[in-house]
């Protein structure tokens, strides 16, 4: 008899190694769903916070995140609550498993799961049911897999990843983002119980959609926590009276236009670091929106700011608004092409100064002048005569600075701006003498870097957005000394009415009809650039860089930082003298077309001016003339009506209305003329 239970027990031990090597070879047989689980792209900022994310392909939020970044309260109250032996079973657990079914059998209605964490994670990686049987075989099926495949944490970071919250919401990150407006790495006890709840039953239990459900799923997760021992009775006591969050927030979308680009450029990496700080960030795109705000439905604008030191960029407002609006809110207006107006002028100076052309205290004629067809004028037609070229850069005067580009010549000018990266884009690829005054197509961007690079000694260093990947230092595009003059003069330029008295170097420009307003300003450390004006590209009235553009400037500067960082010393050849004290060749500018010019010591009608519109008094027409050596003689049209005059100022008698040429000559033969209306 007892042979024979021996006999037994071997056949019964044999039997239960066949079976149990034939259910190891069906556990392993397993086929198992991907468990490469798609996650948002990330953009950061340079302190590694969240700018933006993307959902992934089916519209989902799905966030990565691994254990340990997540608070480790949420994951004490999580395997208390869903799964205590999850460090110890196998993917199924036999006691959880047998007290739901006495439990079920007991009540006549499934009273709790015997899921592990493992099989809820085998259920949504397949996105499976939970009531079917057959389901519930599966999913064991699963998990004894996933057990022998992955380890515990990694069957964890799934479950992380994958939990329901509700809606498009999946993952305890991308909920805590959602209901709390923060990430999952320091949690309330409320927060962690609410978290652990929603996922039992993700539609019923939204707190935006149902805040008492919510909030009574989360009581009794903290009551098990209590229970358990997770927490005490005190912090239970204040977690019941903590409110459940009734509203999703919106996930953060902080330099859109900037993130876009960087994952268009990388589009296979799962996240970006930029050189951007994420509260400038924040602090600027709440200025832009303030910047457009009551000044119509259509105005854009856009703020770069960067470290010239580095090249970082450390804030990218593309737009007011990343929206489809009148403002056109999804153009990216730090890449736009548009016309610098009169912001390309320190660069003219700087190669003008660098070629021995000038010096800031030369002097240079500002007054009416043509090169060969082109005659430019002063955006407020008014003439100055001679001054000095500091005086000249800083009242942004155009004839001088064309003057001083034809003298370079433009290729010279085109040449610089490459040199400082930029591409410029010219009207029928055809550049000449007008691309002084913004007669070319460049960026923010490209600005930006052209500023940076004076404010750095003229050395360019290309400005970069991905953290950790600096760029070689690039060409010199001037001297240190001609940089350095420059930024002198451009400090030295009053700044707009209500801002702080400073030394920010800044240069304003308007463009051609009113269709881009800019400021431009640098410090010590930083570069700032600001341009407004309408996405479509179309006037807009009366705007003035000096008058829209640059008070967002010196803001932005303000929101920068609260004193800026002084201007480099002047280097040691810079030549510090007044204009008396210069190498007589430097004393006074001479054009190019200076030869076909009268002298400076030739009359000149200074009175009426060429083109004016005089009223005839009845003691005749007033007329002055200033140069010249008495006595003078005045004409008009070519017959005398004063022979032998000493005094420089005169009455003319003449017939009446009309057009009418005067003419003046003086004791030495030289005339000059001018040609007005008399009414």
């Amino acid at each position: 008899m007892r042979v024979s239970w021996i006999i037994v027990l071997v056949v019964c031990l044999w039997l239960g190694a066949i079976g149990r090597d034939r259910f190891d070879v069906w556990i392993d047989a397993t086929v198992l769903p991907p468990l490469i689980v798609e996650t948002s792209i990330e953009v950061l900022d340079r302190d590694g916070d969240l700018l933006r994310a993307y959902t992934v392909a089916d519209g989902r939020w799905r966030l990565a995140l691994p254990p340990d970044k997540v608070d480790p309260l949420y994951l004490k109250m999580l395997l208390a609550y869903e799964d205590k032996r999850f460090r110890d079973h196998v993917g199924v657990d036999p006691r959880s498993v047998i007290r739901a079914a006495l439990q079920a059998v007991w009540n006549g209605r499934v009273v709790s799961g015997g899921s592990t964490l493992t099989m809820q994670v085998a259920r949504l990686l397949e996105e499976g049911t939970t009531g079917q049987v057959g389901g519930k075989l599966r999913q064991m099926r699963v998990a004894l897999a996933l057990e022998r495949r992955l380890p515990k944490d990694q069957i964890l970071q799934l479950y992380l990843h994958l939990a329901p919250f509700g809606g498009n919401l999946e993952g305890v990150r991308a909920a805590s983002i959602s209901y709390f407006g923060k990430e999952p790495y320091r949690l309330t006890p409320a927060e962690a119980a609410l978290l652990v709840a929603i996922p039992q039953s993700p539609e019923t239990r939204r707190p935006d959609r149902a805040a008492d459900r919510a909030e009574a799923a989360r009581d009794r997760v903290l009551a098990r926590a209590v229970r358990e021992g997770v927490i005490d009775a005190d912090e239970a006591q204040a977690a019941l009276r903590e409110d459940v969050p009734g509203l999703r927030k919106p996930f953060p979308a902080l330099a859109p236009h900037l993130a876009d680009r960087a994952r268009n450029d990388e589009p296979t990496a799962p996240s970006h670091r930029l050189t951007v700080d994420g509260e400038l960030q924040k602090k600027l795109e709440a200025l832009a929106v303030e910047a457009v705000e009551g000044r119509g439905d259509q105005l854009q604008v856009a703020i770069l700011v960067a470290d010239h030191a580095s090249g970082d960029i450390l804030a990218s407002v593309g737009s007011a608004g990343y929206q489809a609006d009148l403002r056109q809110g999804f153009v990216d207006m730090t890449q736009a092409l548009r016309s610098p107006g009169s912001t390309l002028k320190p660069l003219v100076y700087a190669l003008a100064f660098d070629e021995g052309l000038g010096h800031p205290e030369t002097m240079i004629d500002d007054k009416p002048m043509s090169f060969g067809s082109y005659a430019p004028q002063n955006f407020d037609k008014l003439y100055m005569g001679t001054i000095r070229m500091r005086e000249a850069l800083q009242q942004s005067r155009n004839i001088p600075v064309v003057a001083l580009t034809d003298a370079l010549g433009p290729a010279k000018l085109i040449s610089a701006m490459e040199k400082a990266g930029m591409k410029p884009v010219f009207p029928g690829d055809q550049p000449g003498l007008a691309i002084a005054l913004g007669g070319v197509g460049v960026t923010l961007s490209d600005m930006v870097q052209l500023y940076a690079a004076i404010a750095r000694g003229g050395v360019v260093r290309p400005l970069g957005y991905r953290l950790d990947s600096e760029g070689p230092e690039g060409q010199r595009v001037v001297s240190e000394v001609a940089a350095w003059e420059v930024g002198d003069i451009l400090a030295g330029l009053a700044p707009p009415p209500g801002a702080p008295s400073n030394r920010l170097a800044y240069k304003t420009g308007t463009s051609y009809g009113h269709r881009d307003a800019w400021a431009i300003g640098f410090d010590g450390r930083h570069v700032i650039g600001v341009w407004m004006g309408r996405a479509d590209g179309t006037p807009v009235p009366g705007a003035f860089g000096a008058d829209v553009a640059a008070p967002v400037l010196f803001q932005a500067f303000n929101r920068l930082k609260r004193k800026l960082d002084p201007q480099p010393a002047a280097p040691a050849s810079t030549l510090l003298v007044a204009n008396a004290e210069l190498p007589l060749p430097l004393q006074r500018f001479r054009s190019r077309v200076a030869a076909f010019e009268a002298a400076a010591d030739a009359p000149a009608v200074a009175f009426p001016p060429d083109g004016a519109e005089v009223e005839l008094l009845p003691a005749g027409l007033k007329v002055r003339v200033t140069g010249g050596t008495a006595p003078f003689t005045w004409l008009a049209d070519g017959v005398p009506v004063i022979v032998g005059m000493d005094a420089r100022e005169a009455m003319l008698a003449l017939p009446g209305e009309g057009f009418v040429t005067l003419s003046v000559i003086d004791a030495e033969g030289r005339s000059a003329r001018s040609q007005i209306r008399v009414r």
